[in-house]
C-alpha cells in the first residue's frame, strides 16, 4: 500500500527541492523552459512570456492540494535559483510505481545535480511514499541524462525503437528501473 504525502521539502547536500512558487518564474524563464533544446529532451513545450510560465505555474502549484502529487523546484542553495525541475509525473498507485522526470538548465548541467536530485527522489519514493518500483527513461540522444540515470543505479529494461519524431527524424526511447529490493540507502 502506498502512503501518499504529496511534495514535501527535500534537502540535499547542495539543493533543496521544494514545492513551485510564483516567484521562481523568472528564473525558470532564465534557465530552462524557454531553451528549446532542454525542453524537446524531456518532451515538453517551449514557454517564452512571463504569462505562459504562470499559467504552467498555475498548474502545478494547483495540484499541489493532491496528496498524489509529486513535483519539486530545483533549487541551488548556493545562488538560491531554481535550476530546474523533478518529478514523480506518472504515479500508479494500484501498481506501486512511479516515473520520475527531472530537467536541470543547460548553465547548471554537468556539475551533479541532477544525479543528486534524483537520488534524493528516489530514497522519498522509497523510504516515504513506499513505492514497489520506480522506472525512469530517456531519449537515445540524451546521453548525460542515460549518464544520471546509471550513476543512480537503475537497471535498463530495453528500448522503444523510433518512439519519437524529432526535427525530422526517429529517436528511441530508453527505459531504465529500480525495485525496491535493489535499493540501496
Amino acid at each position: 500500500m502506498l502512503t501518499h504525502i504529496g511534495t514535501d521539502t527535500i534537502e540535499t547536500e547542495r539543493l533543496i527541492l521544494r514545492r513551485f512558487e510564483y516567484s521562481d518564474a523568472d528564473a525558470m524563464l532564465k534557465n530552462w523552459v524557454a531553451d528549446k533544446k532542454i525542453q524537446s529532451l524531456y518532451s515538453e513545450p517551449v514557454y517564452s512570456t512571463r504569462e505562459a510560465v504562470n499559467e504552467l505555474l498555475d498548474k502545478y502549484i494547483g495540484s499541489y492540494e493532491k496528496n498524489d502529487y509529486y513535483r519539486w523546484a530545483i533549487i541551488e542553495k548556493k545562488s538560491g535559483e531554481c535550476i530546474g525541475q523533478i518529478a514523480y509525473f506518472l504515479v500508479d498507485s494500484k501498481n506501486h510505481f512511479a516515473e520520475i522526470e527531472y530537467c536541470i538548465g543547460s548553465d547548471f548541467q554537468c556539475n551533479g545535480y541532477a544525479t543528486e536530485a534524483t537520488k534524493a527522489v528516489i530514497a522519498y519514493g522509497f523510504d516515504k511514499i513506499n513505492l514497489h518500483k520506480i522506472q525512469i527513461c530517456t531519449k537515445t540522444i540524451n546521453k548525460p541524462s542515460k549518464r544520471v540515470i546509471e550513476k543512480c543505479g537503475f537497471t535498463y529494461e530495453g528500448t522503444l525503437r523510433d518512439y519519437f519524431y524529432m526535427d525530422g527524424e526517429y529517436v528511441g526511447r530508453l527505459y531504465f528501473s529500480m525495485l525496491r529490493s535493489e535499493y540501496k540507502t
